[in-house]
């Protein structure tokens, strides 16, 4: 069994069950009072145990995880008050990403893998929309497409344009109105780093779950800063992520520890302004994905921000100071009270607007699986540095990294877009081959010209007709028969969607 996580002192130790970690938790507090800190300290020891991290550094000051602590007095004062013996400063194992491939490796999905619920939210679009976007995910996985960047996405939408009738008694009914929309969102999504995000190689979750040689649980740092620029790409790209380890983990029950460990920073960007419909999706999975061995650790500066349904799955709680200025302030201190067992000893509500930088409220899950009595912690202090990491020291880590050759690299192979592409061509050469020949036709037997193709056809429309009314309905077959194998190699067979949308990649 493993042993507990020390999280600091009151008037006994304070620690969290690693059985009991897989309960999910909350670790709040305003700006400035600590939350980086105890973010710190639990992924060392989840770390420690073996167990993977996953992490956010929205801040740019989590590097130094891969760094050993150097001599901080206030810190090794601390560490002397709360009886940490011997207080042993070392790195932890430590592999850095970055969307944008700037501060770590390339972290990036496929259009497909994102899926449409959570692509229609990333762009903000309609209900209406939001049908025209499903109707070209269906069309893509009906006819075999590969949809793995923005330019796939874009050339489907083009031939929905243009085939609007042909696919209308299938799908039904999409306006030129709402597949515009769809295109101008999604150029506003690559201004903002999107087309950085999809593409491959897509990122694969078992490089998310290593160990080290030694046996510690390697913790994944996603180097945010940039990212915040875009916050409704950072939270989708978050949600997306925790619907992948929901989706493709197996049943694993209570184990003694968890498989993986989850921080959700800034956690309040994936809530706001998300539809009903959005957030029981997240409830659910929040709420099923612990039986998958994972732990998911909520970071947000006001209790507030997390919806009481989810709020109400978070067994394991971290509470710093918050300020009281406002009437909305007063609500949050007295909400955040109200989630504690009290403790006969103190005011909740009166002592969480009093406490210092490095102390918080505590509870945690006793063996039983009720929580413990509220406890005023002085958090314990890190093994590793408390700041970020430099340039050089992240490049050296990122080096030796484990996952370098897999993701320092770009592939491009063929998608929607090539298809297409080809196809339209095809088409071409087959109308440029059936007009040559209709002109030799007609120039010897001097027949009645055929009518021209009407104005307002566009150019792929008169590439159809001419190579073929069938063109658009057999398209699927002979795209499917070309692509199968890419196919079967990525999703197995028939396509199925989890429950946020994306490809359920079987087990």
């Amino acid at each position: 069994m493993a042993n507990p996580i020390f999280v600091g002192t009151s008037d006994r130790r304070v620690e969290l069950l690693p059985k009991l970690a897989n309960r999910h938790g909350l670790i709040a507090g305003a700006t400035g009072t600590g939350k980086t800190v105890t973010l710190q300290i639990l992924a060392e020891q989840f770390s420690d145990m073996g167990v993977p991290v996953f992490m956010a550094d929205v801040k740019g000051d989590l590097g130094g995880i891969s760094q050993a602590g150097g001599p901080h007095p206030k810190l090794d004062e601390r560490a002397q008050v709360i009886g940490l013996d011997p207080y042993i400063k070392r790195a932890s194992p430590v592999v850095f990403w970055d969307v944008f491939g700037e501060q770590g490796h390339r972290l990036r999905a496929t259009i497909s893998e994102m899926g449409p619920l959570l692509l229609s939210r990333l762009l903000q679009l309609s209900e209406a929309q939001e049908g025209a976007l499903n109707i070209a995910f269906k069309l893509a996985d009906d006819e075999g497409l590969l949809l793995i960047d923005l330019k796939d996405l874009r050339s489907v939408l083009q031939f929905m344009a243009e085939h609007t009738k042909e696919l209308q008694a299938e799908y039904g009914l999409v306006t030129s109105a709402s597949i515009g929309a769809i295109q101008r969102s999604l150029l506003v999504l690559e201004q903002q780093g999107g087309d950085e995000f999809f593409g491959e190689p897509a990122l694969e979750l078992v490089d998310l779950m290593r160990t080290a040689p030694d046996g510690r649980g390697i913790i994944s740092i996603l180097a945010s800063d940039k990212l915040m620029q875009s916050p409704r790409l950072y939270a989708t790209f978050l949600l997306w992520l925790l619907s992948e380890l929901f989706e493709e983990l197996p049943e694993v029950g209570d184990p003694e520890k968890p498989r993986l460990v989850f921080f959700f920073d800034e956690a309040h960007l994936l809530f706001n302004d998300a539809p009903s419909a959005l957030v029981e999706k997240v409830e659910q999975v929040v709420r099923l994905i612990r039986s998958k061995g994972v732990g998911v650790y909520f970071v947000t500066q006001n209790p507030l921000d997390i919806p009481d349904s989810v709020l109400g799955q978070l067994g394991n709680r971290v509470q710093h100071a918050l300020r009281a200025f406002t009437p909305r302030d007063q609500k949050a201190v007295r909400s955040a009270a109200d989630t504690f067992r009290p403790n006969p000893a103190f005011k909740t509500d009166e002592v969480i607007t009093t406490l210092g930088v490095g102390e918080a409220l505590v509870s945690t899950l006793e063996a039983k699986g009720t929580p413990i009595e509220v406890q005023k912690t002085l958090i314990r202090p890190p093994a590793s540095r408390l700041g970020p990491a430099s340039v050089e020291e992240r490049k050296a880590v990122m080096l030796a990294s484990p996952v370098a050759a897999i993701y320092d690299r770009t592939i491009d192979r063929e998608s929607a877009y090539e298809i297409l592409t080809r196809k339209g061509e095809e088409a071409a050469k087959a109308a440029a081959a059936q007009a040559e020949a209709e002109a030799r036709a007609k120039a010897e037997s001097k027949a009645t010209p055929r009518p021209a193709t009407r104005r307002g056809d566009s150019l792929v429309e008169s590439m159809v007709k001419s190579a073929g009314r069938s063109m658009a309905s057999s398209m699927g077959r002979q795209v499917a028969n070309q692509v199968g194998k890419q196919i079967a190699g990525k999703v197995g067979g028939q396509i199925l969607r989890g429950i946020l949308g994306g490809l359920f990649k079987g087990r």
